[in-house]
């Protein structure tokens, strides 16, 4: 039976209604966490995924919200207050502009570099300066720190990815965590997890399905745990990031990629 140790607490994760977000939420409500659910367009997901949540025996709401805009992170904000407390914020919204070789310069505009940091690092900002109080709040009332987790990317820390301009926002992003857990203890822990490749949408979404499975496959042969993570992999990680297995952990960047970072595959047992 799964624990239920986060029961009395409120969760809002952003980007949750597909992918790693919907995991991450669907975790959170097993253990017993009111979940706020939001997206920006994919409304008959979010509301699938609520509806998992309650199934689940949580309450749940969804709360459509674009974090790029002051409004978006203040209607999240507020869906907070309603809810009478935050507990866990987990910053999981981001986007990508598709431009694998690196060493193409004309393949990104000033646009393209305004528009994803606007996603994964100022949203992130404005919501966590929104939240800052409920957050403290909790705190205050549990003695307990609240938990702050950035959804970060191996690409902010190997320089890889899907372009030069997600990478160095993501990278910002894990500055930005180390910036925040020095600033806002001992109210409120920082931490951000950083998956490799993760089978989702992000990828399936811009290949068809027989390149999809072609670079699955070379993904795990190339990672030293020979496998291709999937989004419960990655959230269970960011459910230790938030829960109070965690309770002295602040101002961590934690890799979660298979090994990826390391750079090679193991030699096979002889």
């Amino acid at each position: 039976m799964t624990q239920r140790d986060l029961e009395g607490r409120t969760a809002l994760i952003t980007g949750s209604a597909t992918g790693l977000g919907r995991s991450i939420a669907l975790k959170l409500a097993e253990r017993g966490a009111s979940v706020i659910i939001n997206c920006t367009k994919s409304i008959a997901d979010g509301e699938a995924t609520v509806a998992d949540c309650q199934a689940a025996g949580a309450q749940a709401r969804l709360v459509p919200a674009d974090i790029s805009t002051d409004e978006g992170c203040q209607k999240l904000a507020d869906a907070a207050a309603q809810a009478g407390r935050l507990d866990i914020l987990v910053n999981n919204a981001g986007i990508t502009k598709h431009a694998r070789d690196h060493s193409d310069l004309d393949a990104l505009s000033r646009e393209d570099f305004l528009n994803l940091y606007s996603v994964n690092v100022a949203g992130p900002f404005i919501l966590l300066q929104k939240t800052k109080d409920l957050l403290v709040e909790a705190h205050r009332q549990t003695g307990r720190a609240s938990a702050v987790l950035n959804v970060s990317s191996i690409a902010g820390v190997a320089g890889v990815g899907s372009s030069v301009a997600y990478a160095a926002s993501k990278g910002a992003f894990n500055t930005m965590t180390i910036s925040l857990a020095r600033a806002l203890a001992p109210a409120i822990r920082v931490n951000a997890v950083c998956p490799g490749f993760i089978g989702t949408r992000w990828f399936k979404d811009t290949m068809s399905e027989e390149q999809y499975t072609k670079m699955e496959a070379g993904v795990a042969a190339s990672v030293p745990l020979n496998v291709a993570s999937g989004p419960d992999d990655i959230a269970d990680s960011a459910l230790f990031l938030v829960s109070d297995a965690s309770r002295h952990i602040t101002g961590e960047t934690l890799l979660v990629d298979a090994g990826m970072h390391l750079g090679y595959a193991p030699l096979k047992a002889r």
